[in-house]
C-alpha cells in the first residue's frame, strides 16, 4: 500500500507541475483556467485519498479477528458508501455531469450520520466491555478515515461545480442555488 501511496505522490507532482506549465505557458481564461484550477484542486483531493487509503489499511490490520464488530458496528456499510462517493465525484468531473456532482454532495450527510452511529455502537461496546477498548478505539479511528474520504468526494464534487457552473459551493450545505444579484 504503501508504494502506491508513493505513486500517487508522484503523480500529484507531475500533475501540478503540468497545470503550472500550462498557466505560464497558455494563461488560460474562463472555462479554460476554471478546469485547471479545478483540476489542481482535484488532484490535492486524489492525494489526499491516496494517504486516507494507507491510514484505513493499518487500521484494519489491527482490527484483524473482529469482523463480527466490524459488521455490527455498520463500518462497512460507511465503507461502501464513501468508496460510491469518491467513483461517482471522479466520475462526474470526467463526465461533466453535475447531477452526479449534486449526489455526492447531498450523500455525505449520510455517511456522516453513519459515522455518528458507528461512533455510539462502539463507545457502547467498549462501556459494556472492556476487552474490546483497543478494537473498537482502532475502529472509532477507521471510522473518522472513512468519513474523510467522504469529505474528499464532497469537495470534488464541489470543484466540478465550480468548473462546470463557474460557482464556488464549498463549504456550504448541500448545493445552494447562487445568490440574486
Amino acid at each position: 500500500m504503501k508504494a502506491k501511496d508513493l505513486e500517487v505522490d508522484a503523480y500529484d507532482n507531475l500533475i501540478t507541475t503540468q497545470c503550472e506549465n500550462i498557466f505560464a505557458l497558455f494563461q488560460p481564461v474562463a472555462v479554460d483556467l476554471r478546469l485547471i484550477i479545478s483540476s489542481l484542486m482535484i488532484n490535492n483531493q486524489l492525494e489526499r485519498c491516496g494517504d486516507i487509503a494507507v491510514n484505513i489499511s493499518q487500521r484494519v490490520k489491527k482490527t484483524n479477528g473482529f469482523h463480527s464488530l466490524i459488521i455490527e458496528s455498520g463500518i462497512l456499510e460507511m465503507g461502501q458508501k464513501a468508496r460510491l462517493m469518491l467513483k461517482n465525484s471522479i466520475d462526474s468531473f470526467i463526465q461533466n455531469n453535475n447531477e452526479l456532482a449534486s449526489e455526492v454532495i447531498l450523500d455525505d450527510d449520510e455517511v456522516d450520520k453513519l459515522n455518528k452511529q458507528c461512533f455510539n455502537y462502539l463507545i457502547s461496546k467498549m462501556q459494556a466491555d472492556n476487552s474490546l477498548i483497543e478494537p473498537c478505539t482502532h475502529l472509532i479511528v477507521l471510522t473518522r478515515h472513512i468519513e474523510r474520504l467522504a469529505d474528499h468526494a464532497t469537495n470534488i464534487a464541489e470543484s466540478l461545480v465550480f468548473y462546470v457552473e463557474a460557482r464556488i459551493i464549498a463549504h456550504q450545505k448541500k448545493h445552494p442555488k447562487p445568490p440574486e444579484e
